[in-house]
């Protein structure tokens, strides 16, 4: 792509600003079978420990997995291997604050509480799952320099028994979504024509995670919703992906990460507030995710003030020891994850700059010009 057909609404430098704090949001991540768990972070270790607050979506349960091949950790999903609890070292030798951990592979009542277990061990928040329906849409709360810190998370994609957590039994905190498939606008003409694929947020639950955002935002200074949402391998965002992303920003929330399709997909400013609708893969090792989805976004959030005031990210990628790295985004590989970022946000009327060493999503100071000319 020359320089003047590209999606970034500018080359230019970008010019950041000292922030008193920084918050690094990272995708999915799944640690498995390492005698060594903290070097599945060896080249990004010291990004992370820059951080003063790091979050990331915990992709598997921190439970003793099946031995017996003839005995799946999930039964309807075969291949699937929980993760050893001893894998948490990896999380906190890395530095994680806290972790969200709502998917459809946390699964299994033991599983879910087994992972809260693991994880309050290690002194690391979490978010997303508990003994019961309060808890698992309980928010992960801390505080570092005097902000404080609010993360929630659910998830839309989950097996329809035995997995939402309910009023007496564990699970993960839920935001189910219906499909419709109505005629293609060409059917009459051309019989056999594509449906059009219609999803939608059931009301109940979500307006449950709109008074969950609503509830927490005079709580805490940042607040953050994790979804684990989307169909896996595609970088389309779902109807429902949209409606839910912009509901939550609109209730309170700073900003909205996605995961669940294990491709990055576009982000969306929403009243001036960010839905990164996937973040791809971040620290992957399920065999079955081996060579596969290796791209992934590392986003650092700068706070000034006791505010959100900037959004930028890099590009990062699992190379052929699947070790998690860093690119850079004016390098081949950085350039090219850059590029598709900026061209699937594009679609959403979302314009990004590249500079020499990030992707600014939002620029320093800017939201604090939005704050005050909306009087908020």
């Amino acid at each position: 792509m020359r320089p003047e057909e590209s999606m970034f609404f500018s080359t230019s430098e970008v010019q950041m600003t000292s922030n008193a704090l920084t918050l690094v949001l990272v995708g999915e991540i799944n640690l498995q079978n390492r005698s060594d768990p903290a070097a599945a972070f060896e080249y990004v270790m010291p990004k992370l420990k820059s951080a003063d607050v790091l979050f990331g979506h915990l992709e598997g349960p921190l439970t003793a997995p099946s031995l017996d091949p003839e005995v799946p950790d999930i039964p309807h999903k075969n291949r699937w291997r929980h993760s050893h609890p001893s894998m948490v070292t990896g999380l906190q030798a890395a530095g994680f604050a806290a972790m969200s951990f709502a998917s459809n592979v946390t699964y299994g009542r033991r599983a879910v509480l087994d992972t809260v277990a693991t994880l309050d061990a290690a002194n690391i928040k979490h978010c997303g799952g508990g003994k019961n329906l309060e808890e698992a849409r309980r928010p992960a709360l801390l505080e570092k320099a005097g902000v404080k810190f609010g993360f929630l998370s659910y998830t839309s994609v989950f097996w329809p028994v035995g997995h939402a957590a309910s009023l007496d039994a564990p699970g993960v905190a839920t935001i189910k979504a219906t499909t419709a498939y109505q005629p293609g606008p060409r059917v009459l003409e051309m019989p056999g024509a594509p449906p059009v694929i219609v999803t939608t947020p059931d009301p109940v639950e979500f307006e449950a995670m709109k008074r969950d955002v609503k509830n927490l935002r005079d709580q805490v200074d940042i607040l953050v919703v994790s979804c684990h949402w989307g169909v896996s391998g595609s970088h389309q965002v779902q109807d429902y992906q949209r409606a839910v992303g912009q509901a939550a920003i609109t209730a309170g929330a700073d900003i909205v990460i996605g995961h669940h399709p294990h491709v990055i997909q576009g982000i969306e400013l929403w009243k001036g507030r960010p839905i990164f609708y996937s973040m791809g893969n971040f620290a992957f090792d399920w065999e079955a995710m081996r060579g596969r989805h290796l791209d992934g976004l590392l986003v650092t959030c700068g706070i000034t003030d006791r505010r959100l005031d900037s959004v930028s990210l890099v590009p990062v990628r699992r190379n052929s020891s699947n070790t998690v790295e860093l690119l850079d985004p004016a390098g081949v590989e950085g350039r090219r994850i850059a590029e598709q970022v900026a061209t699937l946000s594009a679609e959403m009327n979302t314009k990004l700059t590249l500079s020499d060493t990030a992707v600014e999503v939002i620029a320093a100071g800017a939201l604090s010009k939005l704050q005050r000319a909306s009087g908020s």
